[in-house]
């Protein structure tokens, strides 16, 4: 069963104002470019009535030489959503390097037989990948050195990042939900798909007309449970509702779940990410016959301390995986702090964001044309053009990483959730299936993909379609029409079907049913 919840934001995008730069030429067809038809091929898919008075950008270029093959809006400024991750991914490969690793770590001072004698520190570094297994490793390295108390209390040190959790302009009906998640340099993830900053809730009908069990996993006292859901009769539909207010620490579960029902699990976030990452290291050191005696809180830990425990997470050439795949936001905004620690001394959006724009810029993006208000692009301030999309994926072919990058982008129509990722139920069956490598975005009033196709020629293509401001439920299938007529397809073979996104507006991986 699914999230019957979810809420995104009903604003639409309203008209872009264009920018004074020219739009980008098309080329006219030659020998050996692509089919002549090509042009009139894609305004006829671009002619759907849903995008009467949409904001389009869509380009396609030779991926060799960087010729444009078509052209239309891509100089208009547009939201391009989940293809924000484009230029931050790419930067954070650039800039910090695809062995880059968080570390997070267990310090004492003063260690004498098995007592800690003062306070415990955890520091980290903003790892996303740390889930209750890590931590509970992270104990057991602790106790195996001896330690059985700590005479002081246990600080859990986030001070490599900032303390700001999540961005100010974020719409505030997403911040309870898992793709909207407040980060820190101290994080617990609940899954192997690393959705940081969350806790799975659990909901299990008990007897007719009695309360519901709540279960939290990793288990945790930093989130409360407000239980008043009841067990409705056998069949009877399910009217339950999980929420926790923004400011709150407490998760309100009401409404009725039938009885014999199979357990019904959700993912809901938890307001203090550090302090949710030291409740669970707690329980672990307990669980290894370590106990502390004083209290938990938030501190910098000592340069004299030493070193007791720590744990790496894998390079960030394998996750740019579950990154790309899965349009990880909380993965993005980590990164984007990660990229302004290393940069200027402070992991910050405003520190990190800047930076992440200079490097899209020596990619031949124009400052004036990228506002990047966030990593992930689930900020609606958000902008970039269909054009600039298209130069970063050419010029990012250059780059000694671009496999690794290009390797983690999803792929058209594979059904191993972890290659496909977003795009893994779209255009199957089509010569698109396993050629297109791109990057979805969704969100309400904006749809895009942009990647690299090869046609049937076996030339390469570099292509960008955003989408704003359509009429109706997101128009996927205009999107798969091009990147299948780029692959090979022809315009009365290329999926007959209209279809759209139906439900909540936002990436299919966000809703766990791609």
């Amino acid at each position: 069963m699914h999230d019957h919840v979810v809420r995104v934001s009903a604003v639409l995008l309203a008209g872009a104002v264009a920018f004074t730069a020219p739009a980008v030429p098309a080329r006219a067809a030659a020998p050996g470019d692509l089919r002549s038809d090509l042009r009139s091929d894609l305004d006829a898919i671009l002619a759907d009535p849903r995008l009467d008075g949409a904001a389009v950008g869509a380009v396609v270029r030779d991926a060799r030489t960087g010729a444009v093959r078509y052209s239309r809006g891509a100089a208009a400024p547009v939201l391009p959503a989940s293809n924000l991750k484009i230029y931050t991914s790419s930067a954070a490969l650039s800039l910090l390097g695809t062995g880059y690793r968080f570390r997070t770590s267990v310090h004492a001072g003063k260690v004498s037989g098995p007592s800690v004698k003062g306070d415990l520190y955890l520091k980290g570094t903003g790892d996303p990948t740390m889930r209750a297994a890590d931590y509970d490793r992270l104990a057991a390295q602790v106790a195996a050195k001896g330690i059985r108390r700590v005479e002081g209390d246990l600080v859990a040190d986030d001070t490599w990042f900032d303390d700001v959790r999540t961005p100010s302009h974020w719409d505030p009906t997403d911040l309870q939900y898992y793709y909207a998640a407040p980060i820190s340099a101290l994080n617990v993830a609940p899954n192997d798909d690393f959705d940081t900053g969350s806790v799975s809730v659990s909901v299990t009908p008990g007897e007719e007309g009695e309360p519901v069990r709540v279960g939290l996993a990793p288990a945790t006292d930093v989130l409360k449970i407000d239980n008043r859901a009841v067990t409705g009769r056998p069949g009877s539909s399910s009217t339950l509702s999980i929420d926790r207010a923004n400011g709150s620490d407490t998760l309100v579960v009401t409404g009725s779940y039938p009885a014999g029902a199979t357990t019904f699990t959700t993912l809901r976030t938890v307001r203090k990410p550090t302090m949710y990452a030291a409740d669970v290291f707690r329980k672990a050191l307990r669980a290894h016959g370590v106990q502390v005696k004083g209290t938990t809180g938030r501190g910098r830990t000592p340069a004299r301390a030493a070193r007791i425990a720590s744990r790496e997470s894998m390079p960030l050439s394998r996750l740019m995986v579950p990154f790309l795949k899965l349009s990880n936001n909380m993965i993005a905004e980590i990164l984007v702090k990660a990229i302004g620690r290393k940069a200027k001394g402070e992991g910050s959006w405003d520190a990190g964001l800047p930076v992440i724009e200079r490097y899209a810029r020596s990619l031949g993006v124009p400052s004036a044309r990228l506002e990047m208000a966030d990593g992930s692009g689930l900020s609606r301030l958000d902008r970039t053009t269909a054009g600039d999309v298209s130069t970063a994926l050419g010029r990012v072919r250059k780059a000694r990483w671009f496999p690794v990058w290009y390797r983690a982008l999803p792929v058209a129509g594979d059904p191993d959730r972890m290659v496909g990722g977003t795009l893994t139920s779209r255009m199957r069956g089509t010569p698109a299936a396993g050629n297109v490598h791109a990057k979805t975005g969704t969100l309400t009033g904006a749809t895009a993909l942009s990647g690299y196709v090869t046609d049937k020629a076996g030339r390469r293509l570099v292509f960008s379609v955003i989408l704003n401001g359509y009429a109706g439920g997101a128009p996927k299938d205009i999107e798969d029409r091009i990147a299948v007529r780029l692959a090979g397809g022809t315009s009365s073979s290329v999926l007959r079907t209209r279809t759209t996104q139906a439900g909540p507006q936002v990436e299919c991986s966000w809703i766990k049913h791609c």
